[in-house]
């Protein structure tokens, strides 16, 4: 009988030897992200801002609940200061952006919530994914996934999640998937969706479509539920 075809664990090594110094925002851009944050995903509460930043200035916009919305959503402003090495043959951006959702209790202030535990972890992941293209000269898009280490480790004491999955937003209408910048250039705003280790496990093991389906079984989406199961 054939072996499933995964997708197995792609090992990078750094571009860069120490830290490298981030040249500031495309204004630009900057100034479109913060336009289609406002117009799809609402009111900013506040904004996680990096000061010395390694590559890229990465930071991460908090949208508070709305009634159309009733839950908190990070966003990045700043992946897209550079852009990602794409392979000839993707029809796909070089430039994009991240998000993710949490459950309106989730407890992010301006002064506590990057390094605060457990809670802290959905900020450090998001802007740990979007240096990665950077730091490695790479790119990532949809369906592609990261581990945490190998073998994958939870994010943080309490949390089951071990992984994450780049996907399309789902919560969202199709307008809201990409950002148009004046100049023409085009952002992808892409969803993290975090995994347990046994769903990395599939998708490393038993390749993409495998894991879309256990996903659409659990209804998964960018609105993170801490207390979900596995649907591996």
């Amino acid at each position: 009988m054939d072996e499933p075809r995964g997708s197995g664990v792609l090992r990078h090594q750094s571009l860069h030897d120490g830290f490298v110094a981030a040249q500031g925002p495309r204004q630009g851009f900057a100034e479109a992200i913060d336009r289609h944050i406002e117009e799809h995903f609402g009111p900013v509460e506040f904004v996680y801002h990096e000061i010395a930043s390694h590559l890229v200035g990465v930071h991460v916009y908090v949208v508070g609940p709305t009634e159309e919305r009733p839950y908190r959503t990070l966003i990045t402003s700043g992946m897209s200061d550079l852009p990602m090495t794409v392979p000839d043959g993707h029809d796909i951006s070089r430039y994009a952006e991240l998000m993710l959702s949490l459950p309106a209790d989730w407890p992010l202030t301006e002064v506590t919530g990057l390094n605060e535990e457990p809670t802290g972890w959905p900020v450090r992941l998001i802007k740990e994914i979007a240096r990665l293209p950077h730091e490695y000269g790479s790119w990532i898009g949809e369906w592609h996934s990261v581990p945490n280490g190998d073998p994958a480790q939870p994010y943080a004491t309490g949390t089951p999640f071990a992984g994450v999955v780049v996907t399309p937003m789902l919560r969202v209408p199709a307008e809201a998937r990409a950002i148009e910048v004046p100049d023409g250039s085009r952002i992808e705003l892409l969803a993290l969706i975090p995994l347990h280790p046994d769903e990395v496990a599939v998708k490393i093991e038993r390749g993409t479509n495998a894991l879309i389906e256990i996903l659409d079984r659990g209804r998964v989406t960018e609105l993170l539920d801490p207390d979900r199961p596995s649907y591996a």
